[in-house]
């Protein structure tokens, strides 16, 4: 499933703590009916609008070519005026999210295709793809062809890629279950784990809505410079200006620190440290690989909460 996304959304009507009138500017694709149906079904059906979805009946039937060549000629007009439409409605289109799988054959095909479509009709503005790569255990014997010909058109046609891979969401999910029940995590509560469920708009957990909400938590982080204001926060289009040092070479390598949500917005001295450490162990990247083995071409460390411009500086001193 293909979800595309706005920098900005909709104005929210917000009473007593609660959003109450909140629309996603969003377009969903799926060429399976049936996932998208869950979600008209489900609590968040009022957060989309149903007029933005496109879904087919068949499926792409795990092959990239069908998904890319067979539906993207067959719905590329649809696609383009649903863009169309939700864009008009933006007060300052920063971007366009694309959140896509890679194993599959819409994800893969048609998604990318997607990415064709953005580039064409809105040149000017940048394109971050969040991409879930399969992993090693993948029973899709076609994933990995999927996967490598999808990753041809993201490097031919993103702005900006953050791959992320199943196996390392499976692994963070399997570490805080054990340090949960362990005990390790102390006084932290449930609820404010970056896997869970509890206190949002659905209560309920199947297998996978932990590894989601490790995506959703990252996204969140991303782009939480332009939802709050602050006086270091920068354009989203300033992540692809400093981290992207030559064209093509837009793969940027992702962590995630801590794994629970703060209750105080003012950090500690010794937990800011602990956090910088963790943000280049391998135990929080969310694909499998370790930069300590490798070299850093650029680096940017987005920091949410009350803390001060020395403790940053100092530790961004210690780690080079």
């Amino acid at each position: 499933m293909q979800l595309l996304t706005r920098a900005d959304a909709g104005g929210a009507d917000v009473q007593r703590g609660r959003i109450c009138s909140l629309k996603a500017r969003a377009v969903i694709i799926d060429m399976e009916e049936g996932v998208v149906n869950e979600i008209l079904q489900g609590p968040l059906r009022d957060l989309f609008d149903s007029a933005q979805f496109i879904t087919d009946v068949s499926g792409s039937g795990n092959n990239w070519a069908v998904g890319h060549k067979l539906y993207g000629g067959q719905y590329r007009d649809q696609i383009v005026e649903k863009l169309r439409r939700t864009a008009e409605q933006c007060d300052c289109l920063q971007c366009f999210f694309v959140i896509h799988s890679m194993g599959g054959g819409t994800g893969s095909g048609l998604g990318t295709f997607v990415l064709n479509i953005l580039e064409d009709e809105f040149p000017e503005v940048y394109r971050f793809v969040t991409s879930v790569y399969p992993s090693a255990e993948d029973d899709v014997i076609t994933s990995p062809y999927n996967s490598v010909l999808a990753m041809r058109e993201l490097t031919e046609h993103a702005d900006c890629v953050l791959p992320i891979e199943n196996q390392s969401l499976v692994d963070i999910v399997n570490k805080i279950n054990q340090m949960t029940n362990c005990g390790k995590l102390g006084a932290v509560k449930p609820n404010s784990l970056v896997t869970s469920n509890i206190g949002g708009v659905k209560e309920s957990e199947k297998p996978f809505d932990a590894m989601n909400n490790i995506v959703a938590n990252l996204l969140l982080n991303l782009t939480s410079s332009a939802r709050f204001e602050g006086p270091l926060n920068m354009d989203l289009n300033e992540i692809t200006m400093n981290l992207v040092p030559f064209p093509h070479l837009h793969y940027l390598t992702s962590s995630l620190t801590p794994l629970y949500t703060l209750a105080d917005v003012n950090v500690p001295t010794r937990r800011l440290d602990q956090m910088f450490s963790d943000a280049f162990n391998k135990d929080h990247q969310l694909i499998r690989a370790d930069p300590k083995h490798s070299l850093y071409l650029a680096c940017a460390l987005m920091v949410r909460g009350n803390v001060h411009i020395s403790d940053l500086r100092r530790n961004i001193e210690r780690l080079v």
